[in-house]
């Protein structure tokens, strides 16, 4: 079997390369946005008549948040027109996609976890490019996963873990956020979970699981809180103080809450999760 995987050089993407040994039945391939440019149907083309993969994960996106709001064009380019792309010729090699979405496609005005069933209503523009996205792959390809997710860290790429240690190391106070609620998950874990989509839906190919499904670490917290917990699990003794977002403005909106139901997932997959604090 033959996985291809896009994004490589992203969090999500070296995430795969790292557990790839663990499944020596699958055959990884990865590609960068060098040897696979999804905003390039040839570039995917020329890639995908040589590898013929059986699925592809694609974990390429336009993902900087505030930048989306100054660059909507670059994002759509990416995050819609990149998708689409891919979608089509997935649906022509008859290849099984898998697409990494975000919690971002919500608004944040629910007080309760996030369904893959509720109204989707973007507060900016890379959420709304990642819906789009969805929309147009499902429009495409039959076959095809949408994994939602949210709050991606882990000790790949950039992210919120890895700026919290940066500034731990330099500081002597930090002021983070604390009226966002959320939940962290750590790529691997989501990298797993990938995993065993595939490899369930090869050897079961007449159960149909198709669809948008939710998947994060269980419990949920403030970036205050999962501030907290990465210095104090890292023994950085710093001062930590909570501040609203009103004081930390940034160009893109975030939801306000955005924790999101695993059910769905858990109980097509039989996938375990753990808690968000136990994987940092």
């Amino acid at each position: 079997m033959v996985v291809l995987v896009t994004g490589a050089n992203g969090q999500l993407g070296q995430s795969l390369q790292f557990i790839a040994a663990g499944y020596p039945q699958t055959d990884f391939v990865f590609c960068d946005s060098k040897t696979l440019d999804i905003t390039q149907k040839e570039s995917i083309e020329l890639v995908f008549t040589k590898v013929k993969p059986d699925f592809c994960i694609n974990t390429a996106a336009y993902t900087a948040v505030d930048k989306a709001e100054s660059e909507p064009e670059k994002a759509f380019e990416i995050n819609v027109v990149g998708a689409q792309n891919l979608a089509e010729v997935c649906r022509d090699y008859k290849t099984k996609l898998i697409h990494v979405s975000t919690d971002f496609v919500f608004d944040g005005t629910k007080n309760i976890p996030y369904t893959e069933d509720d109204t989707t209503s973007p507060k900016s523009m890379y959420g709304q490019t990642k819906l789009d996205g969805e929309k147009v792959i499902q429009k495409t390809v039959k076959e095809c996963f949408i994994i939602r997710t949210s709050w991606v860290f882990s000790s790949f790429g950039n992210n919120f873990m890895k700026t919290m240690l940066r500034l731990g190391a330099e500081r002597d106070s930090l002021s983070v956020v604390d009226d966002q609620i959320g939940t962290p998950t750590n790529a691997v874990d989501l990298a797993q979970a990938l995993v065993q989509i595939i490899l369930q839906t090869s050897e079961n190919p007449e159960i149909n699981r198709y669809g948008i499904y939710n998947f994060s670490n269980e419990g949920h917290c403030s970036w205050y809180d999962f501030a907290r917990k990465i210095l104090e699990i890292n023994n950085i003794n710093i001062h930590v103080k909570p501040i609203p977002s009103s004081s930390y403005p940034t160009p893109a909106e975030r939801p306000k809450y955005s924790v999101l139901d695993k059910s769905k997932i858990k109980s097509a997959f039989d996938i375990k999760i753990r808690t968000w604090d136990e994987t940092i």
